[in-house]
């Protein structure tokens, strides 16, 4: 009954900080799961963060993954409503006085404000997520040259061409099993 109380309040604590979206708490995420409770290990988290990537609906949907692998079928249910529950409730209460405040400066100005912490937030999660999923210290400097090349592969197909995601997780994938495979 610990384990579940625990993942409750961690995810419901991530649910209230997720400013600009499940992204932006990735490092504490990361940091709840890998570090502080050692749920699961810095590649299990990458992995299922890809696995969160490729599938349909949301993909912070990825916690249900981490519930389960922690308490079965009901650490999934009861992680999911944590995560969802108090960003939901929040989000609808904000909307009502964010709608009361329509064309006033203040509005305004914690709109602008937001936007920065928003996209800082986010990018230290793509960070935490690149830097485990890219390289790491346990495997060759090869692996570690052929997991940056695919890196860099992806994010520069991304920035020049508007390629479904999903698409080159796939290829990506494959590409990176054969590639390693073969050394």
């Amino acid at each position: 009954m610990n384990k579940l109380v625990t993942l409750v309040n961690v995810f419901a604590l991530l649910s209230i900080l997720a400013v600009g979206g499940g992204t932006a708490v990735l490092p504490q995420m990361k940091h709840e799961c890998v570090a502080q409770h050692h749920w699961v290990t810095a590649e299990q988290f990458a992995d299922i963060y890809s696995l969160g990537q490729l599938a349909p609906g949301p993909n912070m949907n990825m916690v249900a993954v981490i519930g389960y692998k922690i308490a079965g079928v009901t650490g999934a249910i009861l992680v999911l409503i944590a995560f969802y529950l108090p960003s939901c409730t929040l989000a609808f209460a904000v909307g009502k006085v964010w709608d009361h405040f329509e064309g006033s400066p203040w509005r305004d100005a914690v709109q602008r404000g937001m936007a920065p912490i928003t996209i800082g937030l986010m990018l230290s999660g793509v960070y935490a997520i690149g830097r485990t999923a890219t390289f790491n210290l346990d495997h060759s400097a090869r692996h570690n040259l052929i997991t940056i090349a695919i890196t860099v592969l992806v994010t520069v197909t991304l920035l020049l061409r508007h390629v479904n995601p999903a698409l080159l997780i796939l290829v990506g994938g494959a590409v990176g099993w054969f590639a390693l495979r073969m050394m």
